[in-house]
């Protein structure tokens, strides 16, 4: 039992740091979470067509998302451990390289998605039996997307100055900017999906002003809320440069050395390759569940706005394992990295444990708070129920894809995520939506379990200790 302890529990300082990193991003993710759900409940309001189209839209968008979180990933690698080494001219150029790269990604994706958007949603409707029902779902998909178009440049400079900022260990501003911005996007849908009607407030009837835009409406609240994120976050952190010193003088020059270039290059290119591959398998895949009609995708729009909600411990471990076991890497201490590894990695199982029996129990309630049939909600709280049991495992696999990416062994990050994905679940995928009647249920119960093969592969490389490595001496 004290050699259990010693290896999986630590000590007051230690839980002391986890907290002060973990805490202001589980408020966040799970402000962000909460809202979202909130989010999606108005749009689903407006009927399951609606809230097919939307949830179709932010599956397209995420290959964009993590496209951009994939490159700065691999130059966040350098960050968290020029960070660790107190290295302030690495972590300027590091945040240089972030938005050359983050610049070009916006221009091409923009242009990708004005002129394939259409036909991108097209795919997930093509099932659908009923052609009125596919066609509405389709325009409604489109005027989403297209006002979406407004809010990726916001995303993008976000995304840049907030990776930048986490790595110094300093997350609070970071929490309350988001939080700002979750609260203008939930206010502006409240006034801008639904028309002018009467509302009911403490026994006092009034008029409550709103626009009528629909899921237009959602998505210009969405964009307004990334400005104003962008905005909170870039002057505070200009404001506090006496805290993110690597902002001083930032943009004097736009120099990143070439041996960084290099370096970012090779072990960056193929963590950015693995989330445009992994985020493609994952739209595949649901792609491969549409075959089974619009109101499987409602169900299973329900689920992953329920999972991201039941998820935001594990998110924020992801950045609590880069951050953590990234600044020992950079000190030269592996037997430290080793050490803090393996007490987050039990702490994210155990938790995930207690969230999934949660989300699991929760099942038969959560498909009830969204306006979709009856149909949709049986099959949402039966796949409600396998998401919850499948939680641990996805959650360790989480941790694992981190720790293996601090080190800066991304090619293998690459095999491990998405090269699996294609090979795994999405050809699992492919072959029972083409080949079996098989339900909706099913193939995503054999899907989320599948990932128990990674399970093995994972718990197979931590234990070789291969990933502790330092990849920023002689970086600048």
């Amino acid at each position: 039992m004290r050699k259990f302890m010693r290896k999986f529990i630590g000590d007051k300082a230690f839980y002391r740091t986890v907290l002060i990193i973990l805490l202001p991003l589980v408020v966040q993710q799970g402000f962000t979470s909460f809202v979202n759900m909130l989010d999606t409940l108005m749009v689903g309001s407006l009927g399951e067509e609606s809230f097919s189209a939307v949830g179709v839209v932010n599956q397209i968008l995420m290959v964009f998302n993590l496209t951009i979180f994939g490159g700065l990933s691999g130059v966040s690698i350098f960050g968290s451990q020029f960070a660790g080494k107190n290295d302030v001219e690495g972590m300027r150029q590091a945040f240089r390289t972030k938005m050359y790269f983050g610049t070009a990604v916006l221009v091409i994706g923009i242009s990708v998605l004005l002129l394939k958007g259409e036909s991108f949603v097209r795919i997930f409707m093509a099932s659908e039996v009923d052609p009125a029902r596919a066609a509405f779902a389709l325009q409604e998909g489109c005027d989403y997307l297209r006002v979406m178009l407004w809010g990726l440049p916001p995303f993008v400079l976000v995304q840049c100055y907030a990776g930048s900022m986490r790595e110094t260990g300093r997350t609070v501003a970071i929490m309350v900017a988001s939080i700002i911005a979750i609260l203008t996007n939930l206010v502006l849908n409240f006034l801008l999906i639904y028309p002018v009607r009467e509302m009911t407030v403490l026994g006092q009837s009034f008029m409550m002003w709103g626009a009528g835009m629909g899921v237009r409406g959602a998505a210009a609240a969405t964009v307004a809320s990334r400005f104003v994120e962008m905005c909170v976050v870039a002057v505070y952190a200009h404001m506090n440069a006496h805290r993110y010193t690597f902002l001083k003088g930032v943009y004097r020059s736009g120099h990143v050395s070439m041996s960084l270039i290099q370096k970012v290059a090779v072990t960056g290119t193929p963590l950015l390759l693995n989330e445009v591959l992994w985020s493609l398998g994952m739209t595949f895949i649901n792609q491969c569940y549409s075959t089974r009609g619009m109101t499987a995708l409602a169900a299973l729009n329900i689920t992953s706005t329920a999972w991201n909600l039941f998820c935001i411990i594990m998110f924020a471990m992801g950045n609590a394992v880069s951050i953590m076991v990234g600044q020992y890497l950079g000190r030269g201490d592996k037997r430290g990295a080793r050490d803090v590894d393996t007490k987050l990695l039990f702490i994210t199982v155990v938790s995930h444990l207690a969230l999934g029996g949660l989300l699991a129990l929760f099942a038969g309630v959560i498909p009830h708070w969204f306006a979709v049939t009856e149909e949709a909600r049986t099959l949402a709280s039966r796949t409600l129920v396998i998401a919850g049991m499948s939680l641990p495992i996805h959650a360790f696999l989480h941790a694992t894809y981190f720790t293996i990416r601090s080190g800066g062994k991304t090619l293998i990050t690459f095999l491990f995520d998405s090269v699996y994905t294609w090979c795994v679940p999405a050809v699992l995928a492919y072959c029972l939506s083409r080949f079996t009647g098989m339900d909706v249920v099913s193939m995503y119960f054999c899907i989320q379990f599948i990932d128990v093969v990674k399970l093995i592969i994972g718990l197979v490389m931590l234990r070789s200790d291969f990933w502790a490595n330092n990849v920023v001496d002689d970086a600048v």
